[in-house]
Parts: C-alpha cells; structure tokens; sequence
C-alpha cells in the first residue's frame, strides 16, 4: 500500500475521532476539550489528508527510509499532541506533567513537516 493510501486511511480515522470527541462535547453541553477537538482534526485529519495528496500527486511511488520516517514521526507527534491535550484539558494529568509529552510530540510534528518539505523539494518536477 502506498503512502497515499496511508495518509489517506489515517486522514479519516483522524477525522472519526474527533468528530466523534465533537459530538460527545454537544450531547453533553461541555466544550473543554474544544482544543484537542480542533488539533485532531487539524494535524490529524487536515494535514495527514494534504499529504495523501502530496504523496498522489507529486511523491508517487515514493517508499525510502525517509518517507517511512517522515510517516511515523507524523503520526507518532499527531497522536502525541491529541493524547496530551486531552489528558491537560481533561484535567486528568497536569500542565507540567504533560508537557514533555506535548512538546516532543509538537516536535515530532514540525520534524515531518520539515521532512515532507525536504522530499517534495527533491521530487522531479511535473510538467
């Protein structure tokens, strides 16, 4: 399965969850988790769908080292920041407890988005 396929399963499943966390914060009249609600669907949903089409579009075909990384470091970061957001505004753990948590996942992010960059750059360009 390509990288596009990848993104694209992960982009939905993304887009389940935090549909699902907005629907629970509606039925029950509490919208403290408004953020984590919109950082999944953001970095989740939005930017794993933006590079499904990146990885269709101008990374076809692409599997090295350096897109698997990129893929992962995506997902770990993504995941690391719903997580972590969920459990501060959930008031579960506290702010400095969760921090290293959402800061390295905040990285992990960033990371593969330098990375996506990096690849896209050095794809041959379309005609």
């Amino acid at each position: 399965m390509g990288f596009d396929r990848k993104y694209l399963i992960s982009a939905l499943g993304f887009a389940a969850i935090g549909m699902c966390l907005g629907i629970f914060m509606a039925a029950t009249h509490d919208h403290g988790q408004h953020v984590t609600h919109a950082h999944i669907l953001l970095i989740g949903f939005v930017v794993s769908m933006m590079y499904a089409i990146i990885h269709k579009l101008w990374l076809v075909g692409l599997t090295g080292v350096l897109a698997r990384v990129q893929f992962v470091l995506h997902h770990l970061g993504a995941v690391g920041i719903g997580l972590g957001l969920f459990l501060l505004y959930g008031r579960f753990v506290a702010e400095d407890k969760v921090e290293p948590l959402l800061s390295g996942s905040s990285l992990a992010v960033l990371a593969g988005v330098l990375m996506m960059l990096w690849m896209v750059l050095r794809a041959p360009a379309s005609k």
